[in-house]
């Protein structure tokens, strides 16, 4: 990276043209991302689905919805098992996961995250368990009411992982990942929960659906818009593609969860639009994060700009 500078006395105009950005040889100067797809942007789906699920089981039990409550929990047991299984697969052996578990550092958001995904998975299965099996009811309840804790935390945490590295468009995006992460967490829950429950008892469901839509694509927007120059890999290429992609699903699915009402084809349309717009947002960020660590100009210039100097 080199600009040249004016030697010029004061009042003169140099002759020499400001130069532009340039690293050396175009070379990255940080390590791009190791994650894999689909692993990671599917894990990442997975436990928001799984930790929005458990929160939407909590409240339907409390106000006497029992099958929106048994699909939650279900869909909630079921997502923290395709989370670990593809967390599993990331990390390449079975071993690498439990490794995980030799420590625990509340300074290490994925050491943190790997304790929480493990509570969330187990609490979450034995909720479905016994609400399926209708054995030990009192120790499902329980186990329902402490994901209360897991779930959310299950939701997010993700978002501190992604944020949590040197990767310029995940590290500044850290104000606005845990609400897009949440917002398509919710929109995932309530889309499972619509196309599982039947339609007079899924309302809930579509609230949830398209508060998660609203929460998602405003989020997405701020967080385009408020990153400036470090935002663009969110808006070029494959990852912006798929970032737009998510929004206009998201947006439809959210307007066709709201007018759907009892029609079996509209909440169909409403849940796979907003489950692909969830899926697409995790691969839009994945991407963006490749994209941002290979251009070293996303790393150099905010450094440069931050410290008063020119480009």
């Amino acid at each position: 990276m080199t600009r040249e500078r004016s030697t010029a006395p004061k009042g003169e105009r140099s002759m020499v043209p400001e130069g532009e950005f340039r690293s050396y040889y175009g070379r990255p100067v940080i390590k791009a991302p190791v994650w894999h797809e689909p692993h990671m942007p599917a894990y990442l789906y997975a436990g928001g689905l799984s930790g929005v699920s458990s929160a939407m089981a909590i409240m339907a039990g409390f106000t006497g919805n029992d099958r929106l409550e048994r699909t939650a929990r279900v869909a909630a047991a079921i997502g923290a098992a395709i989370g670990t299984g593809f967390l599993i697969a990331e990390l390449g052996r079975p071993e690498r996961f439990l490794n995980m578990f030799r420590v625990f550092k509340p300074t290490s958001p994925m050491s943190m995250g790997s304790w929480l995904l493990a509570a969330q998975g187990g609490l979450s299965a034995v909720a479905a368990t016994t609400e399926l099996t209708r054995i030990l009811p009192a120790v499902g309840d329980a186990a329902a009411l402490a994901t209360g804790l897991t779930g959310p935390l299950t939701a997010t945490y993700t978002a501190v992982v992604v944020a949590d590295t040197a990767v310029p468009a995940w590290h500044e995006a850290y104000r606005e990942l845990p609400f897009l992460f949440a917002g398509s967490a919710l929109a995932s829950a309530g889309a499972v929960g619509m196309l599982a429950t039947p339609r007079a008892q899924a309302g809930p469901a579509r609230v949830m659906a398209v508060m998660g839509a609203v929460v998602e694509s405003v989020a997405g927007v701020v967080m385009e818009r408020r990153l400036g120059l470090v935002g663009e890999p969110y808006r070029l290429g494959k990852a912006g593609g798929r970032m737009r992609a998510a929004r206009v699903l998201a947006v439809g699915g959210g307007l066709l969860a709201s007018i759907a009402g009892r029609s079996r084809t509209l909440t169909a349309l409403s849940g796979l639009a907003l489950t692909a717009g969830a899926l697409c947002t995790r691969f839009g960020v994945l991407e963006a994060g490749r994209a941002s660590a290979a251009d070293p100009k996303y790393t150099i210039v905010p450094q440069r700009q931050r410290q008063g100097q020119p480009r």
